[in-house]
């Protein structure tokens, strides 16, 4: 009995703290609800995040920039790339993951939480021209790449997306680009939040559709009779035109420009400009190469590039030729009479490649010039092809101070530039993508996807010894390894229809 009793004893105090706990345990979660916090975040700024995140990949330097000459570093390890002809994935990795991960993924969010919404229409066509274009980036750095299936493996857990065709891929881009770009309704919400246009319909209508005309200007070789419809369809609905219709990223000192970034840290004193683009420019008495190079005369070594010997004088411009190494580069020191290779000219990091310098994505200069190609195809008419040229160029031009107020070019020398180098309607192709390589300076993806288009500038293939091509030059990028590790049944697949996965391996559309 004595043991029951203390039993009970002991309960009661629990029972006590059971009804206690009961009774605090109203409005419980009330409390620790934190009713200033965030519970959704508008699709706007994760719009914001994807065109923040599609600037350009640091490996665009290594890779891109390199095939087409216009930059080169003589090291090796974690540098090499086009400056060697060599595959390395660590390098060609980066636009696949860049642009997969935080470019689509954030895109295809903004579609599915909006396309139901019909007050936000704006956003989801905004948002579907965002993607087009890192689709189109992917495509042409790889050719045959998940479409259909992409980002579906945050959604719907396809883990192993199948790879799509380029010229399906091709397809979808041109029917995303034309649907997106028409739907746009200024007497929708504005989504004034968004960093590229402000949400501006206008801009937006002419940012999509100037990228509809490089898509349609992408099918040039492969399919002209397609090429035509879908350029002279996008020339109608109106392109960029002048460089306030830029689509620009605008970077500052939390967002800062990665290639900025690079050229400013570990790699300052690493990568050099070019012999092929920098003799362009001097031969041609170009006004833009003061406003592009720097070279630190006599310098030693990196920590000997100081602002006191920084020139700008395009006269003692010197680029760096291909075909060396940090051992070999040495006799072309000699040759020039230089004090070291770190004497060879770079891209002045203090005004274009700034880590807060803009980056484009597509720009009026470049739109321009591919019109001035479509008109000299018979593709579109109206106006001569002379005439887009010369705007292109000039545009070109006039976008350099839109990276730094010291990077300028003065109206009349832009004027002598053009009445010194006219446009020759013979030479008219050659000329027209010589330009739109050097107006697509800094965006290498532009630039080495254009240059396997045309053909042009033309370039001497890089002489570098032990190359791993068979080619002249790089046609693609590699597949990542993880990819071909845990994606293998749908990579050997793309691999065997469209040919092995190297840098000899050209896309569909490169004939």
């Amino acid at each position: 009995m004595k043991k029951i009793i203390k039993t009970i004893a002991l309960l009661l105090p629990l029972w006590g703290l059971g009804g206690l706990m009961t009774g605090c345990d109203n409005g419980f979660d009330d409390l620790n609800i934190n009713k200033t916090a965030a519970t959704a975040i508008n699709p706007v700024f994760i719009l914001n995040n994807a065109t923040v995140n599609s600037s350009f990949t640091n490996s665009s330097i290594f890779y891109d920039m390199g095939i087409v000459q216009q930059m080169i570093t003589p090291n090796e390890g974690v540098l090499a790339g086009a400056n060697f002809n060599q595959d390395i994935r660590d390098n060609t990795v980066q636009n696949w993951q860049k642009y997969y991960r935080s470019v689509i993924r954030h895109t295809q969010d903004v579609i599915d939480q909006t396309k139901a919404l019909p007050n936000r229409s704006n956003l989801t066509n905004m948002a579907r021209i965002l993607q087009a274009n890192a689709f189109m980036i992917l495509t042409d750095t790889y050719g045959d790449i998940p479409y259909t299936d992409a980002s579906k493996g945050y959604t719907t857990q396809v883990f192993s997306p199948k790879y799509d065709t380029q010229q399906s891929v091709y397809a979808g881009i041109i029917k995303e680009l034309t649907e997106a770009t028409t739907a746009l309704d200024a007497s929708k919400t504005i989504e004034t939040a968004d960093i590229l246009y402000t949400g501006n319909i206008a801009l937006w209508k002419k940012y999509g559709n100037s990228l509809l005309l490089r898509a349609g200007m992408r099918l040039s070789k492969v399919d002209a009779a397609q090429a035509q419809q879908v350029v002279a369809r996008a020339a109608q609905a109106g392109v960029m035109e002048i460089n306030a219709d830029n689509a620009i990223i605008r970077h500052d000192a939390s967002y800062v420009n990665g290639i900025g970034n690079l050229l400013n840290a570990t790699e300052a004193a690493n990568v050099y400009l070019a012999a092929p683009f920098a003799d362009f420019l001097k031969n041609t008495n170009d006004p833009r190469l003061r406003s592009i190079a720097v070279r630190y005369i006599g310098a030693k070594s990196g920590p000997e590039q100081v602002a006191s010997r920084a020139s700008t004088d395009p006269a003692v411009q010197i680029g760096m030729p291909f075909g060396f190494n940090n051992s070999t580069i040495a006799s072309q020191v000699a040759l020039n009479k230089l004090a070291s290779f770190y004497d060879f000219s770079q891209v002045d990091r203090t005004r274009m490649t700034k880590n807060t310098a803009p980056t484009f994505l597509v720009t009026a200069a470049q739109t321009q010039l591919l019109l001035a190609e479509a008109t000299q195809r018979g593709w579109v008419t109206g106006t001569t092809a002379e005439t887009y040229y010369n705007r292109g160029v000039r545009l070109h031009m006039e976008q350099l101070a839109l990276y730094d107020a010291n990077a300028a070019v003065p109206a009349a020398s832009i004027d002598t530039y053009l009445k010194a180098n006219p446009f020759v309607a013979a030479n008219a192709l050659e000329q027209i993508n010589t330009q739109y390589w050097v107006a697509s300076f800094l965006n290498g993806a532009e630039a080495f996807a254009n240059f396997r288009r045309s053909g042009f500038p033309k370039l001497s293939p890089n002489p570098f010894p032990g190359k791993s091509i068979k080619g002249d030059f790089i046609r693609r990028l590699t597949y990542p390894n993880s990819e071909i590790s845990v994606n293998s049944t749908n990579v050997k697949e793309a691999i065997a229809r469209q040919g092995a996965d190297d840098l000899d391996t050209k896309v569909w559309w490169d004939k």
